[in-house]
């Protein structure tokens, strides 16, 4: 086991004296914190999720957690990992580990009890650190100070580290969007432009979840030029057009939303179908951006009156906004006014149901259906301003 000295002490954190990370560390002997919310913390970020490392096998950490009075559920024994929960507080212990054997996705894995030699097999040195309960930090390849500088820089190798997972290919281009700043690291660069046929032994719902991270960075522009230069965005999005309508949905300060950005950033006819189907999307995500990318909803900047609630009504709900920023960023007519009216304007909702046809007299069958899409063109013809009365009254008539 190699002995390295803490290389900084920093003031412990309140959430490391109370809670599940408190009792987690307090269970298992020279347990620290690892990953991310050691690089938030030192980033001044929030920290979301607590994750552990222990020098002992998967086993004995259960054991010990269990003594203590947590519960345990074996969630990825395979891997060492197993999730601590405290005061419906979720925790992830692993053990410490070295690859034993890598297929550029996935690892057979040994434990150890080498913290350096766990720290070696992480991706970016910004994630390769951690720290006790007492708030010494090890950093054993420079990671506070590549934090510090904005820089995103993988541990050792590039070309090794991505050989042994190509995840970590598009990981980098996630953190440099979110922790990156000035010139991205020249040797990733150079190693990443080698490794994109390795992006085709990933899954696409792994190469969607990173996309999608990426998408919710605050501004991703840099990160998604840096991919277009390397030849990764055209790899994995295919679909992709020109970089100016998310540059000005980004300028325009539209939310930090992963589908809406997608849309902006596709070519201009690219369908939804065939990009859902081959990223695997979930049902709810197709239907979105196949709503995003119609023409037909999309609205013009001078929409309003009965016209804006005619669109209103025929749009579904949570998506006019959306489409709003999506028609700015794609034809460059600004439309702050619009936003303001569709924000002002509350959805109109046709009043009639399949009960008011029965009770008009109509027998149950399709008759009803088309009786209430009549009433409803109508009732949209008219501005959507009739009241559910009138719309009796015009049933009736039917």
């Amino acid at each position: 086991m190699t002995a390295d000295p803490p290389h900084h002490r920093i003031d412990p954190p309140e959430w490391l004296s109370r809670g599940a990370p408190a009792g987690v560390l307090a269970a298992l002997p020279g347990a620290r914190v690892v990953g991310g919310a050691v690089r938030d913390l030192l980033a001044g970020r929030e920290v979301h999720d607590v994750d552990v490392a222990v020098a002992l096998p998967p086993e004995e950490a259960s054991r010990l957690l269990r003594d203590a009075g947590i519960k345990v559920f074996e969630t990825g024994l395979a891997h060492g990992t197993v999730t601590a929960v405290l005061e419906h507080q979720p925790v992830e212990v692993t053990s410490l580990r070295r690859d034993v054997l890598t297929d550029g996705r996935h690892a057979q894995v040994a434990w150890s009890t080498d913290w350096r030699e766990d720290a070696a097999r992480r991706d970016f040195t910004i994630n390769a650190m951690s720290m006790d309960a007492a708030g010494r930090l090890w950093d054993y390849f420079g990671g506070r100070e590549d934090l510090a500088a904005g820089r995103v820089r993988f541990v050792g190798d590039p070309a090794t580290r991505m050989a042994e997972d190509y995840l970590r290919l598009l990981r980098f281009f996630r953190f440099q969007a979110r922790y990156g700043r000035g010139a991205p690291d020249a040797a990733a660069l150079a190693a990443i432009h080698e490794a994109v046929p390795g992006l085709a032994r990933l899954s696409a719902e792994r190469v969607w979840m990173e996309l999608k991270r990426l998408l919710e960075a605050p501004d991703p522009s840099g990160a998604l030029a840096l991919m277009r230069e390397a030849g990764v965005l055209r790899a994995i999005l295919p679909e992709v057009g020109e970089a100016g309508p998310l540059c000005r949905l980004l300028a325009a300060g539209a939310p930090a939303d992963p589908l809406l950005r997608l849309a902006a950033l596709l070519a201009p006819g690219s369908g939804a179908e065939g990009l859902a189907r081959r990223l695997r999307f979930s049902t709810a995500e197709a239907e979105r951006l196949r709503r995003l990318l119609d023409p037909a909803l999309r609205p013009g900047p001078e929409l309003d009156g009965p016209a804006l609630r005619r669109w209103l009504a025929e749009v579904p709900a949570g998506l006019p906004a959306d489409l709003a920023w999506l028609a700015e960023a794609l034809d460059g007519t600004e439309r702050a006014g619009l936003r303001a009216r569709i924000a002002a304007t509350p959805r109109p909702v046709f009043p009639l149901q399949g009960r008011d046809a029965l009770a008009a007299g109509i027998p149950a069958g399709p008759g009803v259906g088309q009786a209430l899409a009549r009433v409803r063109r109508w009732w949209l013809d008219g501005g959507c301003d009739a009241d559910a009365d009138a719309c009796r009254a015009v049933l009736r008539r039917h």
